[in-house]
């Protein structure tokens, strides 16, 4: 073996990160390998929504919009979130949803490029991303569609055409179904040297690794992966100081508004990011999130990557050697620097594999049409749980466990 499950224990106990843990709801005997989908809840979650229902909403009533600081909920978060990614004060907002963020992200980028027509879109872009985009230009008009395959082609996409023609690039900065990340500050140059706005979805990077989103032009990014922000949790959106009075997004909504208690009967727009927010905070989930955020706040993020990329090479070289016979092939790659927090293995029936594992207590999850993905969220999983999910996982392939016929059938959510 690679190394012992008691080598394991000792890296745990050396863990500096280990005390984060005990801050979780985790069930006992579960291997939870899934936070890049959904993140373990903080324990603190459920007394900061109690508090919210009880002393903000039922003790304060409508009086908790200014009480209880509710109204400036979207920018109050967005501060605490901007340091996870590189930002600054004032730079982050919060609210809605991913698939709005893209809305907003692109539409302002578009209205700053007025002359170009053109949006380079990754093939391997999560599909609410470019769905977003179809819809967009379906509902515009006039614009295009360019698509790529991650990096590759990039330079021939924006050089495509008068050598003008693109606005703007949206890439996801680790790739949803290969855990492979891009090296921002070089594709950002390139696209920027072109003269084209770029735009990175952040959703597996943020909270799995230091972002540096800095010279980036917008960047989207979802909360309730490894921010733990719970189900539903809102998104936030990234604009660069210098586009923020310069442009406006697509959705003019109330709370976007220089004076919403004007109630004025034509949209201007507020200053700075503040008008990048578009509806009502869902304050319930704001509560969730923020208990989350007031862990990261504790949180080393260079202590926090160094641990990442501990555990995803450990995964690696556990599974290569323990489940070598049964048809796994490695989809993300191998160099630590080019991968985020997440490991995906591909097998033809990596379906019914999955479900099997999960009935064993090791939970990751499944994207079509034949990818294992495993997420590695390193405030709580511990080197042992990468040992324990090696060796179970080879269990479930040499006992073909997996061929059983109550794991054939797929259930709405893979």
């Amino acid at each position: 073996m690679t190394i012992s499950r008691k080598d394991c224990v000792a890296l745990d106990a050396a863990d500096p990160l280990r005390d984060f843990r005990d801050e979780f709801v985790l069930p006992e005997g579960t291997i939870y390998l899934v936070g890049n989908s959904l993140g373990a809840p903080p324990k603190a979650a459920s007394a900061a929504l109690t508090r919210v229902v009880e002393d903000e909403w039922a003790g304060r009533l409508v009086g908790g919009w200014n009480a209880a600081g509710w109204f400036d909920l979207p920018e109050t978060t967005g501060d605490r979130i901007a340091p996870l990614i590189g930002a600054g004060p004032g730079q982050v907002v919060v609210g809605d949803t991913t698939s709005i963020a893209v809305v907003k992200a692109v539409s302002a980028a578009l209205r700053l490029r007025p002359g170009r027509r053109v949006i380079v879109s990754d093939l391997a872009n999560f599909p609410t991303d470019r769905y977003m985009v179809q819809g967009l230009v379906k509902a515009l008009g006039g614009y295009e569609i360019r698509d790529v395959n991650g990096t590759d082609g990039l330079d021939e996409a924006l050089g495509r055409g008068s050598g003008d023609d693109v606005a703007c690039v949206l890439l996801s900065e680790v790739d949803y179904r290969t855990g492979d990340r891009h090296d921002t500050a070089e594709v950002t140059a390139r696209v920027q040297a072109a003269g084209a706005l770029m735009i990175w979805d952040l959703c597996h990077s943020a909270g799995a690794y230091q972002v540096d989103v800095a010279p980036a032009d917008f960047a989207i990014g979802c909360t309730y992966k490894y921010l733990n922000g719970g189900p539903g949790a809102p998104a936030f959106v990234y604009v660069h100081p210098r586009h923020q009075n310069a442009t406006e997004h697509l959705l003019s909504g109330w709370h976007g508004h220089a004076a919403p208690f004007a109630f004025e009967p034509d949209y201007r727009p507020a200053e700075g990011i503040r008008r990048f927010t578009v509806s009502t905070p869902h304050v319930l989930s704001f509560a969730a999130l923020n208990a989350s955020l007031d862990i990261w706040e504790r949180v080393d993020l260079a202590v926090l990557r160094a641990k990442s990329t501990a555990l995803t090479s450990l995964f690696i070289d556990l599974v290569e050697e323990l489940c070598a016979p049964y048809g796994l092939t490695l989809v993300t790659s191998r160099d630590p620097e080019r991968r985020g927090s997440q490991v995906c293995f591909a097998h033809p029936d990596g379906y019914p594999v999955m479900r099997a594992l999960i009935d064993r207590g090791v939970h990751g999850d499944f994207r079509a049409p034949d990818v294992l993905r495993f997420g590695f969220a390193p405030l709580y999983i511990r080197f042992a749980d990468v040992y324990d999910a090696a060796v179970t996982l080879a269990e479930v392939l040499e006992k073909e466990h997996w061929r059983e016929e109550r794991y054939q059938q797929r259930l709405t959510v893979t």
